[in-house]
């Protein structure tokens, strides 16, 4: 390609420029290159991707699909529910998708899109004195049912998800820190990254597809096939059906211990007995980490995938696509 790394993403950028840390390196005497400074701005961006004359998508012999799963600003280290680790995973992303540009067929991303009224989140519960949930608290259906916990409003579906959550998924509700709220920079793509996905899209001639997840009020929505728990029975057969069309399934995102873990739990489980689906699966691990205190379960959990399905654990260097 006629565009170099450097012109699409700036690394020092990743998760936003930090200028207080700039403006106290310059006032320590530390010379700051101003490439640091410099962030590219989607029309220029766009514009390099226009000027390549890379043969476009629907020319590929092998389709490759890259899933990013929210790799979102409210993620990133600074973020309001960050995930240490999250800038290297965007410039490990973003470096494999300039180094395998003309490879990789389709991008689709998904964007994790929330309310404040949401039953993980702490406006949604009160206790016995009209708290609301510090972030992290677990909230378990003997706690909503001997009222520790109360809902706001909806309090028989709000103990219903409760119980069926743990019925069904093995799992306690979890109350995060609001985040990804809808139309916040904090749901927005990381910019760096969104620099690359854009610039793949104009210089492949291929629109890239967005995976809308979590606006139910009612569910937690780790994975982006279907909700923890719904009465409606949510679940996205459209996707599931496109992965059969691809040579290759390569998955990076935030955080691997839980939407990157759920998604790849239920493509897997959707196609549990389709070997030739499920072992067209790549994870590279070097573009996902963890929540802290989640690491020793998720390495098992990708371990017993690797084991059941036969998925493919790798790293963004030692993929050839």
């Amino acid at each position: 390609m006629k565009t170099k790394f450097e012109e699409i993403v700036n690394v020092n950028a990743i998760g936003g420029v930090d200028t207080q840390a700039l403006l106290a390196d310059i006032q320590n005497g530390k010379q700051v290159d101003a490439h640091d400074l410099k962030v590219t701005t989607k029309n220029e961006v766009l514009a390099l991707a226009s000027a390549e004359t890379i043969s476009p998508a629907k020319n590929d012999k092998e389709q490759v699909l890259l899933l990013a799963i929210d790799f979102q600003n409210d993620f990133m280290e600074k973020g309001e529910l960050g995930v240490p680790g999250s800038h290297k995973d965007i410039e490990n992303t973003t470096r494999f998708i300039y180094n395998n540009m003309e490879k990789i067929t389709k991008i689709a991303v998904s964007l994790d899109t929330h309310q404040p009224q949401q039953i993980f989140h702490p406006a949604w519960w009160v206790d016995d004195q009209g708290n609301h949930p510090a972030p992290f608290t677990i909230i378990t259906a003997e706690d909503v049912e001997n009222g520790k916990w109360r809902p706001t409003n909806k309090p028989k579906e709000s103990l219903e998800y409760v119980q069926n959550l743990k019925k069904v998924g093995k799992k306690d509700l979890c109350i995060w820190t609001y985040h990804c709220l809808e139309g916040t920079f904090g749901a927005a793509l990381e910019d760096q990254f969104a620099n690359m996905v854009y610039f793949h899209s104009v210089a492949r001639k291929n629109v890239t597809q967005r995976l809308v997840k979590g606006k139910d009020p009612l569910s937690e929505m780790y994975g982006i096939i279907k909700p923890e728990y719904s009465t409606r029975n949510m679940i996205n057969l459209d996707f599931l059906n496109k992965l059969e069309s691809y040579d290759k399934i390569v998955i990076v995102g935030e955080a691997k211990s839980h939407c990157v873990l759920e998604s790849v739990k239920q493509i897997l489980e959707h196609y549990q007995a389709r070997p030739d689906i499920t072992s067209k699966v790549f994870i590279l691990e070097d573009c996902m980490s963890n929540i802290p205190g989640f690491e020793a379960q998720t390495e098992q959990t990708f371990e017993d995938f690797k084991k059941q399905y036969h998925v493919n654990i790798t790293t963004s260097t030692d993929l050839v696509l």
